[in-house]
């Protein structure tokens, strides 16, 4: 992901070239006011020209249903939008809202990543859930039931996708969070609960060695179990230098795809 303010064509062109350059297959870019929305279309037109093809992602939070219904060209223009199912609004409003961004996406033929991130998890599912488990013979431990949040509401939210005409191929699922174990737990999960392409990511893994080895032992665990490998990208940012970031990722992918024969 870019760490440009988007609204700035240049150094957002720029450092999306330097990224593709060193290997990145995707780039995600944030998506965040109304000058990013109008800068999209300017960005990727730009990257094109230069002969890159890197897809690029579009990346929202909180108003995704405003700014793709107020900029058409620039829901055309990315190839996928991201967007959090915690951070689009509560109730009805949430509905209303995350219906908005589907229906855009699916007006222009576009993939969605469903990003459930553990730090911006709809509260009324947690405190729901966690009503329920002080009302159980057994109660969990806390932690335990803001996992199981996790994965009912990207699992619940991929439904709602289906619900609105989005077909399955063309949805993604991540459960981003910071604990290597509890990241592990998760994707299992969906692993077996659900049969989307999922997206995999250690959310503040840190930055250098820490980086690479929280990474390594989440990611390398997870894509190495057996079927779902093939099915699966990931995202790892494990340094602030963009040629790391990049070598990093591939190096551990490779590494559980070996273990596999």
């Amino acid at each position: 992901m870019t760490n440009t303010d988007t609204a700035d064509v240049p150094a957002t062109v720029s450092q999306t070239e330097a990224l593709a350059a060193a290997g990145s297959e995707l780039v995600r870019i944030t998506v965040n006011t109304r000058e990013a929305a109008a800068a999209v279309p300017n960005i990727v037109a730009q990257l094109r020209d230069r002969g890159i093809d890197t897809p690029i992602i579009g990346d929202f939070h909180y108003n995704g249903h405003i700014l793709l219904r107020e900029y058409p060209a620039c829901a055309r223009a990315l190839d996928k939008y991201r967007i959090n199912p915690g951070n689009v609004g509560m109730g009805r409003q949430h509905d209303d809202n995350f219906r908005a961004i589907i229906d855009v996406a699916n007006d222009h033929g576009k993939a969605v990543r469903i990003g459930v991130n553990w730090g911006s998890l709809d509260q009324s599912l947690v405190t729901r859930l966690m009503d329920e488990n002080a009302k159980a013979a057994t109660p969990k431990e806390a932690n335990d039931v803001v996992m199981d949040a996790m994965v009912i509401s990207a699992i619940e939210s991929a439904a709602m996708a289906r619900s609105y005409g989005m077909g399955a191929d063309r949805i993604i699922l991540s459960a981003k969070v910071s604990g290597v174990q509890d990241l592990i737990d998760v994707y299992r999960r969906l692993g077996t609960q659900s049969d989307y392409a999922l997206h995999l990511g250690l959310t503040e893994a840190g930055m250098g060695r820490r980086g690479i080895v929280s990474s390594t032992a989440a990611l390398g665990t997870r894509v190495a179990a057996a079927g779902i490998f093939p099915t699966n990208a990931g995202g790892v940012s494990c340094a602030n230098r963009i040629h790391r970031s990049t070598k990093c990722s591939p190096a551990i992918f490779g590494s559980a795809a070996s273990s596999q024969t």
